[in-house]
């Protein structure tokens, strides 16, 4: 894992959220980063090397992919979560809870 997944994950998966979260989690073809399979919620983390056109364009398709089985994927850069965690954490729980 990387520093930020470790950072994220110590909120996840002690069930902070009110729900179970699964790391490294495979859906069919594709690993997600995180995973709730209750609510049928990703969660992936991007770092630098998403922000070129191919590779905004393969998370394009595999947002889709994934959405074509009801599972909704929310992103956040690697950097909401080293300056802006708590953020993240009210995105995260608002999703899980509404």
């Amino acid at each position: 894992m990387t520093e930020v997944e470790k950072k994220l994950w110590f909120h996840l998966k002690t069930k902070k959220m009110g729900t179970i979260f699964h790391r490294q989690y495979s859906v069919g073809n594709y690993v997600v980063d995180f995973y709730c399979p209750k609510y049928k919620l990703a969660i992936e983390l991007d770092g630098g090397q998403h922000n070129n056109n191919v590779n905004r364009m393969n998370d394009d398709y595999r947002t889709k992919t994934l959405g074509d089985h009801r599972i909704k994927i929310i992103r956040f850069w690697n950097s909401e979560i080293t300056h802006n965690l708590q953020k993240v954490l009210e995105v995260i729980w608002n999703q899980v809870h509404s």
